[in-house]
């Protein structure tokens, strides 16, 4: 019998002193593109659903990500290794999630 998946989705916030875009370095740009190219290999492993931001950069201003793992071990794994958070730009915090609804893309 195969281990059936779950799904968690963590929400990452920038750290108060990337709220204001002058504090942002090529270091930090470097850091948001190897968080993003960590969810694209995790979309095309099959474990990300989706993931995303909202517009803005203010206090209010948050990340999500949505994973289908076996395991809350899993999934944390993967958060505490987004390059966003071990690299200290962003914190996350996990929880378990299920999508209940979504759009066809076909």
């Amino acid at each position: 019998m195969q281990n059936e998946t779950k799904q968690f989705i963590y929400v990452l916030k920038l750290i108060p002193s990337l709220l204001n875009q002058d504090n942002w370095t090529k270091k930090e740009e470097e850091i948001v593109g190897r968080h993003f190219a960590k969810l694209q290999a995790l979309l095309k492993e099959g474990k990300l659903i989706m993931a995303g931001k909202t517009l803005g950069l203010d206090e209010n201003t948050f990340g999500i990500v949505i994973l289908e793992v076996e395991e809350e071990a899993a999934a944390l794994k993967i958060m505490e290794n987004d390059p966003a958070v071990s690299e200290g730009i962003m914190t996350a915090e996990l929880f378990p999630y299920k999508v209940a609804l979504i759009k066809n893309q076909s």
